[in-house]
Parts: structure tokens; C-alpha cells; sequence
């Protein structure tokens, strides 16, 4: 399903963006049921709130284990939405007969791509944590030394980075081209975590490779 273009005016210049992530952990067997009530319910749904940019989801089919992600152009609509998707997440998670749904909400810190993604994309998400007080030196590190590095893989795609000041917590997630070009950067993924940690104090709590089932966020470069 392709989603609609979003229109200039609902496209933040320069300002925040904000998202909201969902996870579900459920039987494997369920996954394609949660994908196509996502594409048919809950995407049509999202789209007509007051401030939603878009929607994207990754899926770890052997994990069980789908991740919607979804963007909006103001604080204040994140916040307004919240009531409206809670119906929407409980239908998902009874859908699939999974445990309660893992929802965290972030600011899009950085977006950046090289093109479009198609069929076959693939992402490695990595969560991380470091101390609130030293979010900014983590975010600098992340733009001015991970950043680089990830564009120069081959099959590089996009990447991105959520965070949330107060607890310390991020999220990057780095797209490739194909399962085998993501398969292939996972030494060199282990590398840039192991810096991270020792040039930038940044613990790692989770990393997961999953394929890109939705890709219609309609976030704006930021870096």
C-alpha cells in the first residue's frame, strides 16, 4: 500500500519532530495478521489525526516481534493522539494475542537519507542509554563521527536517531539496501557500539535486525 504524499505544509522546516514507538512481541505465526491490520486499520486511522506526518514499521519475523513508529509534527499532537491510538494498540495486541504493548515516545533528532527505500530494505535498530546530563555529548558524537561512518557502507540507505532527554534514552536505526548488505556491516555495527561506549559513555541495552514492512514516516531531513 502506498501511503499519500504529505502536504509542504505538514512538513516541520527546521523545527522538532516528534514520534511515538509501539512494540509487540507475539507468536511469529501472528505477524502478518498485526501487519495487515496496521496497513489496513490503524495507517488509514493515524493518518487523519491532527498533526501525523506518517508511519513506518520493521518486523522481526522469527522474533515475533513488530515495531510501529509514528511521527507528528507538534508535541501537542503527539500528546492529543494518545487517547485516540490506545483502542488501535489494544485491537493490535489482542489481534496477535501478545504481551502488553512496550509504547515510548521520542524526538526525532536526526533523519538523514541517501534514497528511497523499496522492497527487500532491511534495519538494524540499536536502544541505547546514557546519562541525561550527557545527552548533547552523545548526540554531537552520534552526527559527527557515527553518522559518517554509516554513509559510507555499502548499501547504506537512511538512518536516524530518537531520543529522550529525560531518562537518557536513544534509539538509532540504520537502513540497507538488502538483508545481505545489513548482514555484512554487522562487524563494522559492532565496532561504532564499542566506540560509542568508550568515547561517548553510551550503554547499549538492545540491538535487532529486522526488514522494513512500512516505510511512509514522511519525516524531514534533519541532521
Amino acid at each position: 500500500m502506498k501511503g499519500p504524499v504529505v502536504p509542504p505544509e505538514r512538513r516541520p522546516e527546521g523545527g522538532t519532530v516528534y514520534a511515538r514507538t509501539t512494540a509487540i512481541t507475539a507468536a511469529p505465526s501472528t505477524l502478518d495478521a498485526g501487519l495487515a491490520f496496521v496497513r489496513d486499520e490503524v495507517w488509514p486511522a493515524v493518518q487523519g489525526m491532527q498533526g501525523c506526518l506518517g508511519m513506518s514499521m520493521i518486523i522481526d519475523r522469527e522474533a515475533g516481534r513488530g515495531i510501529t513508529t509514528t511521527s507528528w509534527d507538534t508535541e501537542e499532537a503527539l500528546r492529543d493522539s494518545r487517547d485516540m491510538v490506545t483502542p488501535l494498540r489494544s485491537r493490535a495486541a489482542e489481534l496477535m494475542s501478545a504481551a502488553p504493548p512496550i509504547v515510548e515516545e521520542w524526538v526525532i533528532a536526526s533523519m538523514h537519507r541517501t534514497h528511497a527505500t523499496h522492497p527487500g530494505t532491511c534495519v538494524r535498530a540499536a536502544w541505547s542509554r546514557v546519562p541525561p546530563n550527557q545527552v548533547d555529548g552523545a548526540l554531537g558524537f552520534y552526527k559527527d563521527v557515527l553518522l559518517p561512518h554509516f554513509e559510507g557502507l555499502e548499501g547504506f540507505t537512511s538512518a536516524s536517531l530518537l531520543i529522550d532527554r529525560a531518562r537518557g534514552r536513544a534509539v538509532t536505526s540504520v537502513a540497507y539496501d538488502s538483508r545481505e548488505a545489513m548482514e555484512a556491516t554487522r562487524d563494522h555495527a559492532d565496532y561504532l557500539r564499542e566506540r560509542s561506549t568508550q568515547e561517548a559513555n553510551v550503554e547499549f541495552l538492545d540491538v535487532g535486525e529486522f526488514e522494513l514492512a512500512m516505510a511512509h514516516l514522511h519525516v524531514p531531513e534533519l541532521v
